[in-house]
C-alpha cells in the first residue's frame, strides 16, 4: 500500500471518529441521532483497526 494512501485513509478514519466522539455527549440517549453517532464511532474504530493491520502487514 501505498503511504500516502494509507496515511490518507488513517486521517480521514481518525476525522470521521473523533468528529462523532465529541458530538456523543450531547445526542440524548434513546434517539435516532444516538444511535447513528454510536455507529460512526465503532465503525471508524473498525477502520482504523483495519487501515493500522493493512499498512503494519505491507510494510512487512
Amino acid at each position: 500500500m501505498d503511504p500516502q494512501i494509507g496515511k490518507a485513509a488513517f486521517r480521514i478514519a481518525i476525522f470521521v471518529t473523533g468528529t462523532a466522539a465529541v458530538l456523543l455527549p450531547f445526542q440524548e440517549p434513546g434517539t435516532a441521532e444516538f444511535g447513528v453517532t454510536i455507529l460512526t464511532v465503532l465503525i471508524g474504530l473498525a477502520a482504523i483497526g483495519v487501515i493500522a493491520f493493512v499498512v503494519r502487514r505491507s510494510m512487512r
